[in-house]
């Protein structure tokens, strides 16, 4: 079993796909062993549909195991390292029921990505925010040096088996278990990356980014369909100035934060309901990248929308409340639009998109920290801007 060949074909994958470029982070990801990282992992067996849910633990000690779990460490894929809360250390392989997944390896392209857009370099302090399987603490070890850096979570069981993981692998950075939302009181990090998504930037977070600093984390409604990614940087002088990106894929909501989906019998009856009523439009449905941050400010300005996107055409609904749209092609530049329940979301879609493009239509947003602790997500020319959640009581949340 050719490992190197596997992290290779892994990295050749990252570049074709999710433009992974020449650098440190590739080197990186080249060097890392991940089955030292992810000795165990699990893989759902149950069908669609079936309950109780259930998953193998592979165990990479296990011969039988490892071609399977090869192909999920270096496939590029989220990887599922934790059931129900459980050690992560001594357990056995096998079966589980029941329950579900609580923590997982992000998916790779998305994690590269990230790594590259904080310019990691060698000496810099890191401060690691939701450690998971360590990851992200090893490649910033193997970067800039593990003295510096940090990897924080709120689960024991994850720390203690990142702490064993990451010194096989030759690093030991500080591992501490504790609140992500305070991040490491008197701690300054040069470069702070967030692995699970908020509903605002946590303010401790903030304080701690020295000078010349960045903060990367992804900021959602309760709705997973439209993130933003909060680019956070700290200037030379002291002064703080961000910016909320619209973009396509996001981590997972952290510890404590509601999320809302649609159910499957939700979605079967958005295709074949006859809706409210049905009308011949010639407005374009908004395109999914083009318009990306016309999504970005329906997110947080319409609210409670979640978008099914593994339907063919447009197709939106509002859990809450039971309303839907969808809208079909018919002929050219014609579109059947159909709408139920209470909220009209497609006239609600139609005006934010007309504010939205009197606002030159921006897919990136100032994002602004008030006195008053409240932060505020604006267009450059400030015609089009929305509040982020209220600060709730702090909870000890952290990487799902």
């Amino acid at each position: 079993m050719d490992l190197a060949a596997a992290r290779a074909a892994m990295v050749a994958e990252l570049e074709k796909k999710d433009g992974l470029r020449p650098g440190p982070v590739r080197d990186a990801l080249l060097a890392l062993p991940r089955e030292v990282l992810m000795p165990q992992a699990y893989v759902r067996r149950s069908a669609p549909g079936e309950e109780p849910l259930r998953w193998d633990l592979l165990d990479w000690s296990a011969p039988q195991d490892r071609p399977e779990l090869l192909g999920l460490l270096y496939g590029g894929g989220s990887v599922l390292v934790q059931h129900d809360g459980e050690s992560l250390l001594g357990r056995v392989g096998g079966s589980r029921s029941g329950a579900s997944i609580t923590s997982m390896s992000t998916v790779m392209g998305l994690t590269a990505s990230l790594l590259e857009e904080l310019d990691l370099r060698p000496g810099q302090r890191v401060l690691d925010v939701g450690t998971g399987a360590g990851v992200t603490a090893a490649v910033a070890c193997e970067i800039c040096g593990d003295r510096g850096v940090v990897t924080l979570d709120r689960d024991r069981h994850l720390t203690d088996a990142a702490a064993v993981r990451l010194a096989d692998l030759g690093f030991r950075p500080q591992v501490v278990c504790g609140s992500g939302e305070r991040g490491v009181p008197g701690g300054e990090f040069d470069r702070i990356l967030v692995s699970y998504a908020v509903e605002r930037v946590p303010a401790a977070l903030i304080e701690q980014l020295a000078p010349e600093g960045k903060l990367l984390v992804h900021v959602s409604s309760a709705s997973p369909s439209w993130p933003g990614l909060a680019v956070v940087e700290r200037t030379a002088d002291g002064r703080v100035k961000a910016e909320l990106r619209a973009v396509e894929f996001a981590h997972r909501a952290g510890h404590g934060m509601d999320r809302i989906w649609l159910s499957e019998e939700f979605r079967q009856r958005i295709a074949t309901d006859p809706g409210t009523w049905t009308q011949r439009s010639m407005l374009v449905p908004p395109a999914d990248t083009a318009d990306r941050g016309l999504w970005l400010a329906a997110d947080h300005l319409l609210g409670g929308l979640v978008r099914d996107f593994g339907a063919e055409h447009l197709v939106i609904g509002a859990p809450g409340c039971g309303s839907w749209l969808r809208a079909e092609p018919v002929g050219r530049s014609r579109w059947n639009v159909t709408v139920h329940g209470p909220r009209d979301i497609w006239k609600e879609l139609q005006d934010l998109a007309a504010r939205w493009r009197a606002a030159s239509s921006p897919s990136r947003y100032r994002l602004l920290f008030e006195p008053d602790g409240g932060q505020r997500a604006v267009s450059a020319c400030g015609r089009l801007s929305w509040l982020l959640p209220a600060l709730r009581p702090l909870d000890e949340g952290s990487a799902p």
